[in-house]
């Protein structure tokens, strides 16, 4: 892929108010379905799906509010509607972590594995053969 295709892929997400809005421009790093349980009360959902974002790609209408959910990670969220929009972490001192629930044109998205597996929810069965991740250091496995 050269420079000037990378360029052209444009992704745009809002929250529910509309208030707050970004664009990223650029490739994901990675589209994931995380299933960990900080993830989920986070999202209020079973399973968080998130796009990895460079954060120098990524420009932001207003302002998130942020919530530091442990130490080292700190959520963005809409503060007039509480729409969740995004997480970062330490750990990836380069990406942001954009909710895939949020984007204009959801079929940008397709998910390429799931992370924090072990967490996951037992009543929630998904049919699909992406590779699976149990928790946080170790490699994806099929």
């Amino acid at each position: 892929m050269t420079q000037d295709q990378t360029q052209d892929h444009v992704m745009e997400g809002r929250c529910l108010c509309g208030d707050i809005s970004w664009e990223y421009t650029g490739e994901p790093t990675w589209n994931a379905l995380c299933h960990c349980e900080s993830c989920r009360r986070a999202s209020s959902a079973p399973v968080l799906a998130c796009i990895g974002a460079l954060r120098a790609q990524v420009t932001w209408t207003g302002t998130p509010a942020i919530y530091r959910s442990s130490p080292g990670v700190e959520r963005l969220f809409c503060p007039r509607c509480g729409s969740p929009m995004a997480f970062r972490g330490e750990d990836f001192p380069d990406e942001i972590f954009l909710y895939a629930g949020s984007l204009e044109d959801p079929s940008q998205y397709t998910p390429m594995l799931h992370t924090h597996h072990g967490e996951r929810v037992p009543w929630l069965q998904l049919a699909d053969n992406l590779p699976i991740i149990h928790g946080s250091n170790e490699e994806a496995k099929t």
